[in-house]
């Protein structure tokens, strides 16, 4: 790997510095190529584990944990920081450079008591997750590898540590803001400087002056919109919604109990410590513009008050026509053309709001009958829309209520030229596997039971395909056996 090392070198008192420590016994459990070309790397190596495991020093690697504080579930926790993760520097890609993290390479100054390492279980959970988002084209980090060891660590009860790699293109969060705007009131120089490293690094089309901050601060609410839309759409729930676990970029990162959904069910909670739900499936638009606002709070020495106010407010918008925009793809419904000249705003907005009633009767009808929601829509992937029949109607006990909202459909939907084609579209946008949490656990069962991977290296190589059929691995996409259906995870998970 090759390594610059801006972060470090021009932010100074942003970070300590702080070396890993190594794991006995490093194996690879799991290698992604495809996170791997992202930095020009090309098969794992044992000279690589080593240095990626802690055991020798990786030329080039600074190592270091970032400081930042957040609002966790509601609260703000003044000092957080990395507690678990050190940075070895910005690996420099083919097409730009990635942060490299270890993941669980022990403590830091921001530990709190900790141990800093990652426990094997929650380790394989990151990796996965990470590789399927990627795979199902939602904003996300990526995991590089997961590397297992023999260093006993304590939770519940004994388990063994491991390393997942973690690749992002930035480490930079919104509790990052927090942090330099409540430790340093009075004096916003540190916050400028964050700001406008932050622009230079990954905004480098805007300016570092009054009008770039407007603008980079919008496009902050967009991708952010954009993010959870996707999050929505594939029916992932992140599970711990904290502002320091929310990306500058939009990005998918910082995973622990997270879940796709199995049975939809819009008030599904996956975090077993969250008891109110603050952190449900259907809560996280909600708590994505709750923590935009917090970020909006650091930038008032910044940024005009009425600017926040405008970028907060652009928020909804844009969430609903990403949402709009994958889910007409997933259920076939023609988008509007608005490359003409002449567009007319009301009408788009009738269209819009009728296509949402549209969804969210699907959608409350799956939960009303207790359907999954992913095989529920790749099967329209099976659907003639001009048929009278849905296979889809064969699932459900609320036949009155389907055959409605079917009606409602096929009528939107209008006259289909080429099914076939149709179909295929469908299925290129509605994924036939995901990452199930039984799935995850019987490939963690494996390991910790027997030390073998062979599931783990199976699901992964599953999952870097969502969209294709795969016969020989149609198990995979079933609905859970019982022991598995709505798991909840632990933050430690």
């Amino acid at each position: 790997m090759q390594f610059k090392q801006d972060f470090f070198e021009q932010l100074e008192g942003f970070y300590s510095q702080v070396y890993p420590l190594p794991i006995s016994n490093p194996h690879w459990l799991g290698w992604s190529d495809d996170a791997a070309q992202l930095i020009g790397l090309e098969k794992p190596n044992a000279e690589l584990l080593m240095q990626l495991s802690a055991n020798y020093a990786a030329p080039g690697a600074s190592y270091y944990a970032q400081v930042y504080s957040g609002h966790q579930f509601g609260g703000y926790t003044p000092r957080l920081g990395d507690g678990r993760s050190i940075i070895l520097g910005e690996a420099i890609g083919p097409n730009g450079a990635w942060d490299v993290a270890l993941k669980g390479g022990g403590p830091t100054p921001y530990s709190r008591q900790g141990d800093g390492r990652a426990v094997m279980r929650s380790a394989v959970r990151e990796f996965l997750v990470s590789e399927a988002l990627a795979a199902l084209n939602v904003p996300t980090s990526r995991a590089l590898a997961v590397i297992g060891s023999d260093l006993p660590v304590w939770r519940e009860s004994q388990e063994t540590a491991a390393i997942t790699v973690r690749l992002a293109k930035s480490h930079i969060r919104f509790g990052h803001f927090e942090y330099f705007f409540h430790s340093e009131q009075g004096n916003a120089a540190k916050l400028i400087q964050l700001v406008n490293f932050t622009i230079q690094q990954h905004f480098p089309h805007l300016s570092t002056d009054a009008k770039g901050y407007k603008q980079w601060f919008y496009e902050v609410v967009q991708s952010t919109a954009k993010m959870i839309a996707h999050w929505q759409s594939v029916g992932f729930a992140h599970g711990v919604m904290n502002t320091d676990n929310m990306s500058i970029l939009g990005d998918t990162f910082d995973f622990g109990p997270f879940a796709f959904l199995d049975t939809f069910k819009e008030g599904f909670i996956c975090n077993h410590s969250d008891h109110e739900g603050r952190y449900a499936f259907g809560q996280q638009p909600g708590i994505g513009l709750w923590n935009l606002k917090r970020l909006a709070q650091t930038l008032t020495p910044i940024i005009e008050s009425d600017d926040l106010i405008a970028a907060l407010n652009t928020y909804q918008f844009e969430l609903v026509q990403q949402y709009l925009l994958l889910m007409r793809a997933k259920l076939g419904l023609s988008q509007p053309d608005i490359s003409s000249n002449v567009v007319n705003a009301e009408a788009l907005a009738e269209l819009g709001n009728k296509d949402l009633q549209l969804v969210g009767q699907l959608t409350g009808l799956l939960e009303t009958n207790q359907l999954d929601y992913t095989n529920s829509l790749r099967r329209f992937g099976q659907l003639d829309p001009s048929s009278a029949h849905s296979s889809l109607r064969d699932d459900m006990l609320d036949l009155a209520g389907f055959d409605t909202w079917y009606k409602a459909y096929q009528n939107r939907v209008g006259e289909v030229a080429d099914v076939n084609t149709w179909q295929s579209d469908r299925n290129s946008a509605n994924p036939k596997y995901i990452l199930r949490n039984y799935l995850a656990q019987e490939a963690i069962i494996a390991i910790e039971e027997n030390g073998d991977n062979s599931k783990l290296l199976q699901l992964q190589q599953l999952l870097q395909r969502p969209f294709d059929e795969q016969p020989e691995m149609e198990d995979f996409a079933k609905r859970p056996p019982k022991w598995g259906q709505g798991l909840i995870m632990s933050c430690s998970s």
